[in-house]
């Protein structure tokens, strides 16, 4: 019989290896099934083996009773379903519980954007600072390329210099699951990065940039918490504008794109999306800004 530590390991390298999932994601996982399995100890089910639906759904109730969001114990039932279904298919377990486990699905709410005037103010130049400040040059290609292609964080800091095609003013991607996809970037993306590349990497590259596109501070690649902190600071900035990280730029891309007139399937290839179900909530996002204006403006609304 395996122990707990073991199935978690072999669960992970499972994640990684066969489903080819980022870091992130397995991040995840792993501090879900820990919890899981240390939840099982205490009730006296020790490892994989000791997983039976009792143990699931007192997991999820003390989650409950501790004010977890709903989002997050659906996510937790979720991952618990994953790891059964692999322990059963391991032989850990005679059946999958997780077939039983049902949960009331969590509310899915409308993810916050910017109006198209917001993310105009947050990619304007700034007045009186300097043009050739190294972190500036940075921050604002960085930005540029987030609104213009709508890409994840994780993908933004994986780019490389090569990446970037300015002739044909696209990028190469490698999005979840090691897939790779091609997304426009527009001019004004293009010109900030090749700013940034010209005057602004060569004075932070060091021994550890390698093929980086974008270094931070001591010239290793770029960090997803410093790019948060950039977003999120550089958006407050911006007068009415909600409280946003990149992936509120990423739902505010999406979300024009519609807007303009994109049709639902570029919109999905372009945030490489695997399903258009996951790409239908930026319509609602769409109709529901719509009624809220109607709401204000007609008079017999």
């Amino acid at each position: 019989m395996v122990d707990a530590e073991e199935s978690l390991d072999v669960f992970v390298r499972h994640l990684r290896l066969e489903r080819g999932l980022s870091e992130h994601t397995i991040r995840a996982y792993a501090t879900d099934i820990r919890g899981l399995l240390e939840h099982a100890a205490r009730m006296g089910r020790p490892g994989a083996a000791g997983i039976d639906i009792a143990v699931l759904r007192s997991w999820l109730a003390k989650l409950t009773t501790t004010g977890k969001a709903r989002t997050t114990i659906a996510r937790r039932a979720a991952s618990a379903r994953v790891f059964t279904a692999f322990c059963a298919r391991r032989g850990w377990l005679a059946s999958d519980p997780g077939l039983k486990l049902a949960t009331p699905k969590a509310h899915r709410l409308l993810p916050g954007v910017l109006s198209q005037s917001q993310a105009a103010a947050l990619l304007a130049p700034e007045v009186g600072e300097p043009a050739d400040d190294v972190h500036r040059l940075r921050d604002d290609a960085v930005l540029e390329v987030l609104y213009a292609t709508g890409i994840r964080v994780g993908e933004l800091v994986g780019l490389d210099i090569d990446d970037v095609d300015d002739a044909r003013h696209v990028l190469r991607v490698l999005g979840k699951g090691n897939k790779e996809r091609t997304v426009p970037l527009g001019v004004p993306a293009v010109r900030a990065v090749a700013r940034w590349r010209s005057a602004g990497r060569p004075r932070l590259v060091s021994s550890e940039s390698g093929p980086a596109l974008f270094l931070g501070a001591r010239g290793g690649r770029l960090d997803q918490r410093a790019v948060r902190r950039m977003v999120h600071t550089r958006i407050a900035a911006v007068p009415d504008a909600p409280d946003l990280g990149p992936h509120g730029l990423r739902h505010s891309a999406a979300t024009h794109l519609l807007e303009g007139g994109a049709d639902l399937r570029t919109v999905q290839e372009i945030l490489g999306h695997a399903t258009l179900a996951t790409t239908q909530i930026y319509t609602h996002v769409s109709v529901e800004r719509l009624r809220a204006t109607y709401d204000r403006a007609h008079p017999r609304a």
